[in-house]
């Protein structure tokens, strides 16, 4: 099976890997060649080669902006891509995914949605949750890639639905990070062990199973640790917060929790601290109160 993936930041990065190890004969392509040489598989210099050397191409973009570039124009992959399936696994707006399917089918192509849940572990051990959005022929052809990848594929609904989904599913994850980070504040003056801490309230009724995952990760960030690396950075939540709320905003929707948790994400970021790992909200908001009472 030829894959070609465009795309290699992490979740990228570690999708070609696992696609690699399950036997798929994989060659990427990244706007930055050095990532690409650094994944050790074979790359390709356009877009349009990449197409050439593959029957099915994955996609891992950052945002809405870089899916564009990267599907759309001369040098864009739909130009190379008549017979072709290409598989869009980001976090985009609905209205994006859509956009992108009506092109892939004016240029002959198919064209599957699934942004998926989980990090850089999960897709590594292809234990990811795919989220598909698209025509049933078109994701039963799809399958194959994916099964190699997710541990659970559903299908949605049309194109669109899957990035819908998605944000959905990201919203009380995002929250939880700020939440977290208050809870900590009201007991920071006990001065508890921030690992027996982190312990405590994963053993409780509200703890989420990504605070099991990144015990680790919390304790060392809430202990001053910096060289946590990082899994989901706070850019890439301010990211997604940005599009679930514009997408709010098209269906008539408020949502004050993802309004209030991006005011606080965006002072993280303005701190110098958005590349900092997901983990490092809570201890962000902990440390800090103090100063801002």
């Amino acid at each position: 099976m030829r894959i070609g993936v465009a795309g290699l930041g992490k979740m990228g990065a570690a999708m070609a890997a696992r696609l690699h190890e399950q036997g798929a004969q994989v060659t990427v392509w990244n706007r930055s060649r050095e990532k690409a040489v650094a994944s050790g598989l074979p790359v390709a210099d356009t877009l349009h080669a990449l197409c050439g050397r593959s029957d099915i191409v994955l996609t891992s973009l950052f945002d809405d902006g870089a899916a564009t570039a990267v599907y759309r124009g001369s040098e864009g992959l739909l130009a190379a891509g008549r017979g072709k399936l290409f598989i869009e696994t980001s976090t985009l707006s609905p209205a994006v995914q859509v956009s992108l399917f009506e092109a892939a089918m004016g240029a002959g192509a198919a064209f599957v949605e699934c942004p998926v849940g989980g990090s850089i572990g999960p897709a590594r051990a292809g234990r990811l949750l795919g989220l598909a959005g698209g025509e049933i022929d078109d994701l039963e052809r799809a399958r194959p890639v994916l099964q190699m990848l997710c541990r659970r594929i559903e299908r949605m609904g049309p194109v669109g639905s899957g990035s819908l989904t998605k944000l959905a599913v990201n919203l009380p994850l995002l929250v939880f990070w700020q939440s977290f980070g208050e809870a900590l504040a009201l007991v920071r003056e006990l001065g508890k062990d921030p690992a027996w801490l982190v312990s405590l309230f994963g053993e409780t009724a509200g703890a989420p199973s990504i605070l099991g995952t990144h015990a680790a990760a919390v304790a060392a960030t809430l202990a001053g640790d910096r060289n946590v690396a990082p899994t989901f950075a706070v850019d890439a939540m301010r990211k997604d917060l940005r599009t679930l709320l514009a997408e709010g905003r098209a269906r008539g929707m408020t949502l004050p929790l993802a309004s209030r948790t991006l005011w606080v994400l965006d002072a993280i970021s303005a701190a110098g601290q958005g590349d900092r790992d997901c983990s490092y909200v809570p201890a962000y908001w902990a440390g800090s109160e103090r100063e801002r009472a």
